[in-house]
């Protein structure tokens, strides 16, 4: 038995479901899958008979999933429609016959409510996926709800944080801790880019904490006790907000300090950081 429904989700958010539609794109369909490809989504569900939306104040569009499950990709305000014609019809849409037949275009808003379940809401469309169109009184069970990819580390090899970003993830264990974990396994070679000038600075982890007690230095103080780091900072208190934190090389903790001093040399010199970056030994 299921506990939590769309239904819930649309009440909290003041949606009325009497008044709102929900719609399953289904990827089976070719014009659906061509104008999802090629990123015309939006805009090929504003293509509706000339009553399709007639009593309805909100669209919830849904991307078909395997079986009867739909992931929720946005919620729509609904205003007019007017004939639609070849001239309404934007550059590079896949379907230009779409833009050709007896139908309505209709102004269809984005908006913010339920922006934080984009793409991470599943829900069970139900045994009648043939009605790819249903009013939202129809009660529809909450399968999932994914985890935002803002949380989730996805690799070493695909950090690149802003200042703010590093800060967050430091500042949140629970939210973050598999950020936590992965950054306090290894020790690393790093990477700070000033992105107002582009100079660069490597430094190297080691230690207890590995990378994520190295990089709480530079959430602290700002600098890391960088020398460079910090007279720019003092010649432009903001200039820390700049700064870019990348990995450039994961070690293993039962590498020797030697071996990683050893390791970030090598990298200061193919960056050239001592002459142009940040590097002063």
């Amino acid at each position: 038995m299921n506990s939590l429904f769309l239904n819930d989700i649309l009440i909290r958010n003041g949606i009325d479901p009497k008044r709102t539609k929900l719609i399953r794109h289904s990827l089976r369909h070719k014009r659906c899958k061509a104008c999802y490809d090629a990123g015309f989504i939006s805009d090929y569900q504003k293509i509706q008979s000339k009553n399709f939306y007639n009593q309805t104040d909100f669209v919830l569009s849904f991307i078909s999933e395997p079986g009867t499950s739909a992931k929720f990709m946005g919620c729509y305000r609904v205003s007019l429609g007017q004939p639609i014609n070849i001239d309404m019809m934007p550059e590079g849409f896949p379907v230009p016959q779409m833009f050709m037949e007896d139908v309505y275009l209709f102004d269809l808003q984005p908006i913010d409510i339920m922006s934080d379940l984009k793409e991470r809401l599943i829900i069970d469309w139900g045994r009648s996926t043939v009605s790819w169109s249903q009013w939202a009184i129809n009660e529809k069970p909450v399968l999932a709800i994914q985890n935002s990819p803002r949380y989730s580390f996805r690799g070493y090899d695909k950090v690149v944080l802003s200042y703010a970003e590093l800060k967050e993830i430091l500042s949140d264990k629970i939210l973050y801790e598999n950020w936590h974990t992965a950054l306090s396994s290894i020790y690393a070679i790093y990477l700070i880019v000033d992105r107002v000038d582009g100079k660069q600075y490597v430094g190297s982890a080691y230690g207890d904490g590995g990378l994520l007690g190295r990089w709480s230095c530079y959430v602290h103080t700002k600098h890391g006790g960088n020398k460079q780091l910090e007279a720019s900072i003092c010649a432009y208190p903001d200039r820390y907000k700049d700064f870019q934190f990348s990995i450039l090389q994961i070690l293993p903790k039962t590498i020797t300090i030697e071996e990683v001093i050893e390791t970030e040399n090598l990298f200061k010199t193919k960056l050239l950081s001592k002459s142009f970056g940040l590097n002063d030994n």
